[in-house]
């Protein structure tokens, strides 16, 4: 399912889609499974768990890459300052990174990866929120932009350091 999408794409290589898509189909397994608390029965839903939309695997991996475009597009970031918000979308992308620590807390001292889970689809529907509302790459104010490319690359950041903990990765393209 995934290969076709993947090979939809003119810039990619046939052995990249079929990396890609093992890559995505993976993500929609095993964040399917851990999204769901341990203790409670579930419904195996394939559908439902291979879905780009809503609380799933490729959903989460689809902000990540869409991030990682951006960012390279931008050029180097590592070392710019996050700013103060100008926008409610910015301080809500802002307040969801903050919540990280209680997050990995809260599934560590519970065995509850469900939380990490839990909190990676509320960040990325903040990122993907703040996209949608804000020129990231056509700002013109030089400080604003910076700012806005370092808080979404912090936030690539925990989304990728997340994904790693829940056992899987981000492909660089989608």
């Amino acid at each position: 399912m995934y290969r076709k999408v993947v090979e939809s794409r003119q810039d990619i290589s046939e052995e990249e889609a079929r990396k890609t898509a093992k890559i995505i189909g993976l993500s929609a397994l095993k964040y399917g499974d851990l999204s769901n608390q341990a203790s409670k029965d579930y419904i195996f839903d394939i559908d439902r768990f291979t879905s780009f939309e809503g609380d799933t695997g490729p959903y989460i991996l689809y902000t990540i890459v869409r991030i990682k475009s951006i960012l390279s597009r931008f050029g180097p970031w590592r070392h710019l300052e996050i700013q103060a918000p100008v926008s409610e979308a910015q301080k809500n992308l802002m307040l969801s990174i903050t919540k990280l620590a209680p997050a990995l807390e809260g599934a560590y001292r519970t065995s509850s990866p469900n939380l990490i889970c839990s909190y990676i689809y509320e960040l990325a529907g903040t990122v993907n929120a703040f996209y949608h509302e804000t020129r990231i790459l056509t700002e013109p104010d030089s400080a604003l932009q910076k700012g806005y490319i370092a808080l979404i690359g912090l936030a690539k950041d925990i989304l990728e350091q997340c994904v790693d903990l829940l056992g899987f990765q981000a492909p660089e393209k989608m």
